[in-house]
């Protein structure tokens, strides 16, 4: 006899995952993950493996794990799967000196963060809906600038 299992926080058609203690500035990882929001799993994948920045092969087992998460725990297909949200957050900061002239010493902080992937399933309807909004607004928007 264990613990009763807590109640879902997604909804089900949603999974996440955590990376956390990455050693890189909240600030740099953001960038990797603006890269990535609101993208196809796919095509989100494929950004972050030829990506330059050294975090991005952290972020990119953390996509992973998201989309493993859906596919296996909650039952969602990986195909129809977008990256709905990745938000950073801070986490722990070592403290280290760095000496300096006259016997006097400053301070380097070396910060820790953490990145949380949330993939959604999208249903095609949904993704058709989208793109008649957008195309709808298009013409809308050139007939006010003439």
């Amino acid at each position: 006899m264990g613990k009763p299992s807590r109640e879902r926080s997604l909804p089900d058609n949603e999974a996440k995952a955590v990376a956390r203690n990455l050693r890189v500035s909240p600030q740099k990882l953001n960038l990797v993950a603006g890269m990535i929001r609101g993208k196809k799993v796919d095509q989100a994948l494929a950004d972050l493996e030829f990506s330059r920045k050294r975090i991005a092969q952290d972020v990119l087992k953390c996509v992973k794990s998201a989309v493993a998460n859906a596919e296996n725990n909650h039952g969602l297909d990986v195909d129809e799967l977008v990256v709905a949200e990745a938000h950073v957050g801070k986490n722990l900061v070592m403290k280290r000196f760095h000496a300096r002239g006259r016997g006097r010493a400053s301070g380097i902080e070396k910060p820790f963060s953490q990145i949380t992937v949330i993939v959604r399933q999208t249903d095609e309807d949904e993704a058709a809906k989208k793109k008649a909004k957008g195309k709808a607004k298009a013409p809308a928007a050139k007939k006010e600038a003439e």
